[in-house]
């Protein structure tokens, strides 16, 4: 990485260490103002005091660690669930299948039958014994 392209003009070609003690402003888009903000908000001054402030240090790893994160258990079964559902009731109008006029034939998945096994399939089979 070319360095310079994060520093501003009059910082180039310096090194790593002298960049770290350089102010605030050496870095591009932290103008006076900015610098003047940081040192009366944090007592920040330098570069290296920038990247030691602990806010600093949480929002940076947060961010790395929500770049890595995976959805938790029940997120990814929502997730598969949902999926499944649309499959299911949409199975062929994905536009690869739509566009190239091809049918996919799906067998559904061994389901429970829910006039048996529903909580009050009792009720409805004498609901509709009577209505025969």
């Amino acid at each position: 990485m070319n360095i310079d392209t994060i520093v501003d003009e009059q910082y180039h070609g310096l090194s790593l260490r002298a960049l770290a003690d350089a102010p605030v402003q050496a870095l591009r888009g932290v103008s006076d103002k900015d610098a003047k903000a940081l040192a009366a908000a944090f007592n920040v001054h330098s570069v290296r005091e920038l990247a030691a402030l602990d806010c600093v240090r949480w929002a940076s790893a947060i961010t790395t660690l929500a770049e890595q994160e995976t959805d938790s258990p029940a997120e990814q079964a929502r997730e598969t669930l949902l999926d499944e559902a649309v499959e299911m009731t949409f199975p062929a109008s994905d536009p690869v299948s739509v566009e190239a006029s091809v049918t996919r034939i799906e067998v559904a998945p061994d389901m429970v039958d829910a006039h048996s096994d529903h909580q009050h399939a009792g009720k409805v089979e004498d609901s509709t014994a009577g209505a025969h």
